[in-house]
């Protein structure tokens, strides 16, 4: 693989960043630069900036409404977003239920649901963890009881991202426990607005209201929102998340968090001199760029087999790229020391211009570091994407 840029790429590269300067709105500039915390409006306003353009889905085939690029250009717009600051474009609807509902659903499916990502007319959610089935996603206990031309779902997700603002959730439910926990399974489309459905908040370590609680109460689904065929949702769901665990990996947001590292640890004294120059602490810094440079590459690779979906390579990246997005969210901490302890809610709300510590870029750190634990745990844990590696690259 040839890893430098063509002239096309770099031309693209500078079409990209031109776009980005002329398009991004400050304050949403801001509030990614300095880790703060993003609305629901947020979040929308950036994607229907790209919708407009047509960028908002770089991954979609072109008949879908993509825009047709290769996988190096999917990359360099990848890294050009988080060098810019860009939100990110909520995985879920476009990159997550998208592929699935491209490669399993319906004409009926396609027409009605992809047209609605892409403008984010629908925000979506996903439905798959559960109490107790969260690492072994196959014991999920959800169930889907076919009444006619509906299925009536009773359960309960968990650890339900954005759930508050969803307005459909995409669902693994147990359509048969007669037979091996896996083949009994189904990849269901529920409106979460229906009668029975009732979110609940759970408030995390950053005081942050990210994700819920799903719980369903005979909650009733038109047959028609069945992806595929009946039992077969685990086939979907693997699919799915091989899709995920690429995404997960980041790299570009990880290059900018890089960048803000080195400049805390440039703004910061150690027995005498800038703790950038302290020995122990730049090998901490140099080793991890090591690592992020030989992940952008593995990276690349993956991504230059475009011909198939994502497979247990998805697995390397995922534990990869969240090793280093936690290891850089704790040397940040490490970098500005107690100036990381004092939590201003109202700085992190972007209600308050400045902090009220009197320093900006620390204040969100301590949130950051927190929200960043459950990296490697969301998507699939480290621990079982180890076990993917062994099994299904490694052979053992």
């Amino acid at each position: 693989m040839d890893l430098n840029y063509t002239g096309e790429d770099l031309a693209f590269r500078d079409q990209a960043r031109a776009f980005l300067d002329a398009n991004l709105p400050p304050d949403l500039q801001h509030k990614v630069r300095m880790h703060l915390r993003l609305a629901k409006d947020d979040y929308v306003r950036w994607h229907k900036i790209l919708a407009k353009q047509g960028w908002v889905a770089p991954g979609w085939p072109v008949e879908h409404g993509g825009p047709g690029w290769t996988a190096v250009q999917r990359h360099i717009w990848d890294e050009e977003c988080a060098r810019a600051g860009t939100p990110p474009i909520l995985p879920f609807g476009v990159n997550m239920v998208a592929p699935v509902i491209m490669a399993f659903g319906s004409d009926a499916q396609k027409a009605h649901y992809l047209p609605r990502i892409l403008s984010c007319e629908d925000w979506w959610c996903q439905g798959y963890s559960e109490p107790g089935a969260g690492s072994d996603l196959a014991s999920l206990k959800t169930t889907a009881v076919r009444d006619g031309e509906h299925y009536v779902v009773n359960g309960q997700k968990t650890w339900t991202t954005l759930a508050q603002h969803a307005d459909m959730i995409f669902c693994l439910v147990r359509t048969d426990s007669t037979v091996r926990k896996q083949e009994g399974i189904s990849f269901l489309l529920i409106d979460m607005h229906s009668p029975g459905v009732t979110v609940r908040p759970i408030i995390m370590l950053d005081e942050d209201h990210e994700v819920n609680e799903v719980f369903f109460d005979s909650v009733r689904v038109p047959v028609q929102n069945l992806i595929g065929q009946e039992n077969k949702g685990w086939t979907y769901a693997k699919y799915l998340l091989g899709h995920e665990r690429t995404g997960i990996a980041a790299v570009g947001r990880s290059k900018r968090d890089l960048a803000l590292l080195k400049k805390l640890a440039r703004d910061q004294q150690k027995n005498g001199k800038l703790l950038i120059d302290d020995s122990l602490f730049a090998a901490k810094v140099a080793a991890l760029e090591i690592e992020l440079m030989a992940l952008e590459m593995t990276v690349l690779r993956v991504l230059a087999q475009a011909s198939k979906a994502p497979g247990p390579e998805a697995s390397v990246l995922k534990v990869r790229g969240t090793d280093i997005q936690q290891t850089l969210s704790e040397l940040m901490v490490e970098a500005v020391g107690p100036m990381a302890l004092p939590f201003d809610p109202a700085y992190l709300e972007g209600e308050a211009e400045h902090s009220v510590h009197g320093d900006d870029d620390a204040a969100p750190l301590a949130a950051h570091y927190f929200n960043f634990r459950k990296t490697s745990i969301y998507g699939g844990s480290n621990e079982i994407q180890r076990n993917i590696i062994t099994q299904m690259i490694l052979g053992l």
